[in-house]
């Protein structure tokens, strides 16, 4: 039986590989049930554990990190946040990780954590939530020896794992949605341009209008920051070019967005039609009820974690990448049922 795997006697037990690394440790976070379940089969076996794997996971802290960089402001206010950390929560404790939350929220913070985060034996693997170009946090954490996965594409991936949705086809299939609606002058409140999300919502947005037959129209575009206010502000700049339909990079800053048009006498759908981004669950509890695409957030943060362990248990090398699709969710503030 020398050539059994953990993965053979995992697929034998109906556990995870993890779990069968916990129980051949002697790892205090397995039930007993489970362990007993997991050391019948390597008896039936006869499965001699790698002395050598034994004693590398033996040095494990059990432990996953989630550092949140200067430039994410939005992660107390945003409801898209709260979501993925309950699936990062999710994927650690199904794991037996002890999830480890760290706000780099001023230089301070930075100097004071990150020689913590990045310290042997701490933390077993690092999730970093994307940021801003040129954010020192995230410089400073791809360049260390932890396991590290960024959630949300970097601007540079040589050598960098992470998982991404899909912005530019979600971004794609909102503008093109309105088109097909018939609406002309459709504008966008992008992300930050120093994000990618930004960077790519905004080319999801320019690739539906020109594939569809439209000039892009810079009057129609203007940027935003993700959150409400920046929202509201960002529309009542474009409301003197009178737009129809608006493109909002997040439900968040469509949300403010809708009130700016509400003030100014604007009846949605009737006079300017809007589409979000992330489908929170406040895009389907308001009146209208905002359409919008929907990423599966929740699941997004779980996927991060698996991600994470396969790269504790297997090596950084290569590089994994995981793109995750969306889906347009039609409600009521894109008028799809009026125009049809």
């Amino acid at each position: 039986m020398a050539d059994l795997t953990l993965e053979d006697i995992a697929k034998q037990a109906g556990v995870s590989r993890s779990t069968v690394s916990r129980v051949v440790n002697n790892h205090p976070h397995v039930s007993e049930g489970v362990r007993k379940r997991v050391l019948e089969v390597i008896q039936i076996t006869g499965y001699q554990p790698n002395a050598a794997a034994r004693t590398l996971a033996s040095q494990r802290s059990w432990m996953i990190g989630l550092v949140v960089p200067r430039s994410v402001s939005s992660f107390f206010t945003d409801p898209y946040f709260p979501h993925l950390t309950r699936g990062i929560a999710k994927g650690c404790n199904q794991h037996d990780y002890t999830l480890g939350l760290f706000l780099v929220g001023t230089k301070e913070d930075e100097e004071k954590i990150l020689p913590r985060v990045s310290r042997s034996g701490l933390l077993d693997g690092i999730l970093v939530q994307a940021g801003h170009h040129g954010d020192q946090v995230i410089d400073r954490l791809v360049q260390s020896t932890i396991p590290l996965v960024m959630v949300g594409r970097p601007f540079h991936t040589e050598g960098i794992s992470y998982i991404d949705v899909d912005n530019i086809e979600g971004a794609y299939n909102a503008v093109s949605h309105l088109v097909r609606l018939g609406y002309q002058r459709i504008g966008t409140i992008t992300g930050p341009s120093k994000s990618t999300v930004g960077v790519d919502r905004m080319e999801g947005y320019r690739k539906a209008l020109n594939e569809r037959g439209h000039t892009l129209d810079e009057s129609l575009v203007t940027e935003g920051d993700f959150t409400e206010a920046g929202g509201y502000y960002a529309m009542q700049r474009l409301l003197p070019a009178k737009p129809d339909a608006i493109f909002a990079a997040s439900d968040i800053m469509a949300v403010g967005a809708i009130r700016a048009a509400q003030e100014a006498d604007l009846r949605i759908p009737d006079d300017i039609a809007f589409v979000g981004f992330d489908d929170v669950p406040l895009a389907n509890h308001r009146d209208p009820k905002l359409t919008t695409i929907r990423q599966p957030v929740y699941q997004f943060g779980f996927s991060a974690v698996e991600i994470l362990i396969e790269l504790i248990e297997n090596g950084r090398e290569p590089a994994r990448r995981v793109m995750v699709g969306t889906e347009l969710i039609i409600r009521d503030t894109c008028g799809a049922s009026r125009r049809r």
